[in-house]
């Protein structure tokens, strides 16, 4: 059977927390619509930008059902069902595919900071137990554990497995990806400070699984697109220089603080952070206007941006 592809901008977008501090399900059908009319091809929810390891189990299980009730045509929902171990895991997922999601992300359990060959059987586990397709987030700076390719080459021959995303700093481990020409959608990180965007895109892959499409994702979904030509080279060139300084922005506190805090100074419902993470300070936020007005997002999307 063959394997869903997903190609172009996979945005994981932000939880958004009423005055309350409960999850609000009119503002995540603002963002989805948001993001669907701006060529975003497909959303993570509960990615490390949606604050997942701050929402209850009873959040998360809400948070699949109500969003699947808003699903635009054409946009793919995939949910992050990472877990303290796999029987949870598994939960997560069958929970997840029996709402209707078109799929689910999986990184290695946090904090126990499992070896790369047992991380390597977690995922064979999850992938045998489950009906859903299946992405893999390679991501050591949050959970320490990081598979070589031989571990992710070997993955990507399970039928459920169909993404990986990588989250280290090393081109040459996507090189050799995808060299061997595995049948997955291979995406990287956003993050400038890894540098991967350029290396991935270039060498064939399929797209970026990113956060910065929460605020430019008509950008997003250009540096994302699979190159065909060089007008598709050109084009990604001219966006991606042009985004520099917002990705810089996102990325210059940890995941998603600096985002969050800069959507919400733009007017978007996205509410406060979860403590204890904190919005950013007035000082700090006051740069991410600046980038905001200088490349006209908020004349573009309509941000009504804090004084």
């Amino acid at each position: 059977m063959k394997k869903l592809r997903i190609e172009g901008s996979f945005v994981a977008p932000v939880t958004p927390f009423d005055s309350s501090g409960e999850v609000d399900f009119g503002a995540f059908h603002a963002l989805i619509q948001h993001l669907h009319e701006n060529g975003t091809r497909a959303v993570l929810f509960m990615g490390s930008t949606g604050e997942p390891s701050l929402l209850s189990a009873i959040e998360k299980r809400q948070i699949v059902v109500e969003t699947m009730r808003r699903r635009p045509s054409g946009m793919a929902f995939f949910y992050g069902c990472t877990g303290a171990h796999a029987r949870e895991v598994i939960a997560n997922v069958v929970f997840a595919a029996a709402n209707g999601a078109d799929g689910a992300i999986i990184a290695a359990p946090p904090y126990i900071c499992a070896t790369e060959t047992d991380v390597e059987a977690f995922y064979l586990e999850v992938a045998d137990s489950v009906h859903l397709p299946l992405g893999i987030y390679n991501n050591p700076p949050r959970v320490k554990t990081d598979l070589h390719w031989d571990h992710l080459l070997r993955l990507f021959q399970h039928p459920n497995i169909v993404i990986h995303k990588e989250s280290t700093a090393r081109v040459g481990q996507v090189a050799q990806i995808l060299a061997a020409a595995p049948d997955v959608s291979v995406m990287c990180c956003d993050s400038p400070n890894l540098g991967l965007v350029i290396p991935t895109m270039a060498l064939g892959g399929q797209g970026t699984a990113n956060m910065t499409g929460n605020l430019a994702p008509r950008e997003m979904a250009i540096i994302s697109k699979p190159w065909t030509d060089s007008a598709d080279a050109a084009a990604f060139k001219e966006q991606y220089l042009r985004l520099l300084p917002l990705m810089h922005f996102n990325y210059s506190a940890i995941n998603p603080v600096a985002l969050k805090s800069l959507m919400k100074a733009c007017g978007l419902p996205v509410g406060s952070l979860r403590k204890p993470l904190r919005n950013l300070d007035q000082r700090s936020l006051a740069e991410g206007l600046r980038i905001v007005r200088e490349l006209g997002l908020d004349t573009q999307y309509g941000y009504c941006l804090a004084d």
